[in-house]
């Protein structure tokens, strides 16, 4: 049958997927992964054999046609990001897209399941029941431009950080919203899961008190006002 499944994988603990997403998973011709290195994981904890094949943000229109290929012979294809919810600061949207442009939505099929963004949000305890959400922040260009919009948004605002760029965010933060709590949600899942809440300066304070906390990546989330 022809169909794209769009797959949310686990975030961290391998046991975080639904019993939908692993019977798809078993069932599809072929799974299209970010790094089919990190997908052949959770597919050999499970015992799973569908081939893979890779597909990410620099794949370009030969592998999008290919996949479009794939549809038009009536074959099941998954998208999986390399954890979470593909399409969510992780490449797919694309894809999506082009399917639907060739085949109609009726052949496209969400299986929902874990996101970082919603497991900080279940566990943060600050106020953001209205939020902005910006993935991954730029890495240079439009960088401060964000920071200030963050600062004057009354919302919440909620972003994905590196472990190399979260002193940074925060030292950022210390200067334009240095009374608003911050949230920073470290290794969601895993053994290391860590929550941090305070002021940019006390989330600051906590860094060097323990620098080898700044591993993994983040979610942080500033409170809304």
């Amino acid at each position: 049958m022809r169909k794209l499944s769009i797959v949310a994988t686990p975030i961290g603990h391998l046991e975080d997927i639904t019993l939908r997403a692993l019977r798809t998973l078993k069932e599809a011709d072929v799974i299209l992964c970010e790094d089919t290195r990190v997908t052949r994981k959770l597919l050999s904890h499970y015992e799973i054999t569908t081939p893979t094949l890779s597909f990410h943000s620099q794949s370009g229109a030969s592998k999008t046609n290919k996949i479009l290929d794939l549809l038009e012979e009536d074959k099941h294809v998954v998208l999986v990001s390399d954890a979470g919810t593909p399409g969510v600061s992780d490449p797919g949207g694309e894809l999506v897209s082009d399917v639907r442009e060739a085949f109609g939505s009726e052949i496209i099929e969400a299986i929902p399941g874990p996101s970082a963004l919603a497991a900080a949000l279940s566990i943060a305890g600050i106020r953001a029941s209205s939020f902005m959400f910006y993935g991954f922040l730029p890495q240079k260009k439009g960088r401060e431009t964000l920071f200030k919009t963050i600062a004057a948004d009354e919302r919440a605002s909620i972003f994905y950080e590196s472990p190399h760029r979260i002193i940074k965010a925060l030292t950022a933060l210390e200067g334009l919203v240095p009374l608003r709590r911050v949230g920073l949600y470290r290794e969601l899942t895993k053994m290391h899961e860590e929550s941090v809440i305070g002021t940019p300066s006390e989330c600051l304070n906590h860094f060097k008190d323990h620098p080898d906390r700044e591993r993994g990546e983040f979610v942080v989330i500033v409170e809304s006002l």
